[in-house]
């Protein structure tokens, strides 16, 4: 009996269905030599052992279980996680000019972004040029001539949560925003409720959710992003979102420009932006993201800290009771702390570090740095464009650095007399006050302004306040969750009922004149708070006043 003949065509179809399902399979699996990590499935690598909601969760299981160093597959991402402050010293700091990249964020930036947000960048030259701009000016110096602006704002703050004490979420929200806007574009954020800040919080909140480790398919698996958008709302949801941010940059650089044709100058950042776009030729699509990535990095952040020290409180109450005792010891009854005291009120700055090691924002370090170069370490092979995560939430509770760590002890610090910046500089990595800044080049660019607003407003409402549980139905002390947060690549504590209490009716008046006072002084500068007159009378104004 003959053998049929085998079409040559039907030989080169099978090869070429083998081989594509060859590649196909190789998909997800870890490349070799790179650092071990949990077993990969195909196609899917590690995706499949992410939980929905906590990833951070999980990824600090893996460091347990793993070691300074492991590996996960994205679907066809690489992505090496550091959980050593050696390996961030060694890796972030020290090999900085191949670990300042970012991985290819095709929701987040693509989409969402127009390839223009700042935090996502590639290491490349708008990104310096970006950067340059804003390190110029929120730098360790001239930091020091926003401290007027932030207790302008606390005032205001303070004052709000003596006539609205439930609305604390608001309130610190408020303030974070309004900071952020005056320092950008000359202008204060009155209120919470107003729809422009609302808007900030609730575009950045869809954004930050967008973007998060565990969150699209199209990001981790790119054939995906051939699907025409009505069967894909990942896509079609992220250009709307684009649409939206733009269009409220856009108009926050208007006023701007509006207010500069009108002769009116406050030293704003924007102002100086658009000098700077006269001569370096950049868009203003670029310039709008580049001023929003400051209300990114200045609102939410904060607002979450404050957020986490206020869950600190309410569970750790001997530790506010200590703080208390502090700023009554150093302060006294008849003012307000200022700057000035933050040598004297050690106690009160290692709350301060603390509130930002124990729930913090940047729980997975916001967003991995990437390889621009393949590279080699401790003989494990990192190819160019692998991503590389900072795992902030194992390593701010590391047991071995800081002992009990879910436990909120600002005595870890009593001893660290350093601004985070220049612990972050130390040579030695363990002595670190803690990594929810980030590290390298792009390690959070407002740190000085943040570290500055937290000592002040933790300070105040400390002076001022005490946070206790609120009570049930039954007068019995309502939980609140020292391990809950929201989910996206920046969280906050979830919301949590508390009870704000004042703690002497004499200090609830100095806080409201306080800030009555500062009102009459403002209303002599309507062309805004940056005015060089302005912050002249108001170091007079605050070096003579008795709150």
């Amino acid at each position: 009996m003959s053998e049929l003949p085998v079409s040559p065509s039907l030989v080169v179809a099978t090869a070429a269905l083998l081989f594509c399902l060859y590649k196909l399979l190789q998909i997800g699996r870890r490349p070799k030599g790179m650092p071990p990590g949990p077993p990969t499935a195909p196609i899917l690598g590690n995706l499949h052992q992410l939980p929905e909601n906590d990833v951070h969760l999980q990824f600090k299981k893996w460091a347990d279980e793993y070691g300074d160093m492991y590996s996960v597959m994205l679907g066809n991402q690489r992505m090496v996680v550091v959980n050593s402050p050696k390996v961030v010293k060694d890796l972030i700091d020290l090999r900085s000019n191949n670990y300042s990249s970012r991985p290819e964020m095709y929701v987040g930036q693509t989409l969402i972004s127009g390839g223009y947000r700042l935090v996502l960048m590639q290491y490349d030259e708008g990104w310096r040029k970006a950067r340059k701009m804003i390190h110029n000016l929120l730098n360790i110096k001239t930091a020091v001539n926003y401290i007027p602006f932030q207790e302008l704002e606390l005032r205001q703050m303070l004052a709000d949560m003596v006539k609205k004490p439930n609305k604390y979420h608001d309130h610190v929200r408020r303030y974070s925003t309004s900071l952020v806007t005056s320092i950008a574009f000359g202008w204060r954020s009155l209120a919470f409720n107003d729809p422009e800040v609302k808007q900030i919080y609730e575009g950045f909140e869809q954004f930050a959710v967008a973007s998060q480790v565990s969150a699209s398919m199209l990001d981790y698996f790119p054939v995906l992003r051939l699907l025409p958008d009505f069967m894909n709302p990942s896509k079609k949801r992220g250009k709307e979102l684009h649409k939206e941010e733009i269009a409220l940059y856009k108009s926050y650089m208007l006023k701007v420009k509006e207010r500069m044709q009108q002769g009116i100058i406050t030293g704003a950042f924007c102002e100086d932006m658009f000098k700077r776009q006269e001569k370096d030729g950049f868009t203003d699509d670029w310039a709008s993201y580049v001023s929003g990535t400051l209300l990114e990095a200045g609102s939410d952040t904060t607002a979450s800290i404050f957020l986490s020290f206020a869950v600190a409180m309410i569970n750790f109450p001997e530790v506010q009771k200590k703080a208390q005792q502090e700023i009554d010891r150093v302060i006294g009854s008849d003012r307000l702390p200022t700057m000035a005291d933050e040598s004297n009120l050690q106690y009160i700055r290692g709350v301060v570090k603390e509130s930002l090691r124990f729930l913090p924002s940047s729980i997975l370090g916001i967003v991995p740095h990437a390889t621009t170069n393949d590279d080699e370490y401790n003989g494990y092979k990192l190819p160019a464009k692998t991503g590389v995560m900072i795992n902030v939430w194992a390593l701010n509770n590391d047991p071995e650095r800081y002992p009990n760590p879910r436990n909120f002890d600002p005595d870890r610090y009593k001893n660290d007399f350093l601004r985070a910046q220049e612990s972050a500089t130390l040579s030695d990595p363990y002595q670190r006050d803690h990594f929810t800044f980030g590290a390298g080049r792009r390690v959070c660019p407002g740190l000085n302004i943040a570290e500055r607003s937290l000592f002040l407003g933790i300070a105040y409402m400390l002076s001022a306040f005490s946070f206790e549980h609120a009570l049930d139905e039954n007068g019995k002390p309502i939980p609140v969750s020292t391990e809950a947060v929201t989910q996206g690549i920046v969280c906050r504590p979830v919301p949590f009922q508390y009870k704000l209490v004042e703690r002497d009716p004499a200090k609830t008046k100095m806080v409201l004149k306080a800030w009555d006072n500062a009102k009459g002084l403002l209303s002599r500068y309507p062309e805004g708070i940056k005015s060089i007159q302005y912050q002249k009378d108001w170091a007079d104004f605050t070096k003579g006043e008795v709150f």
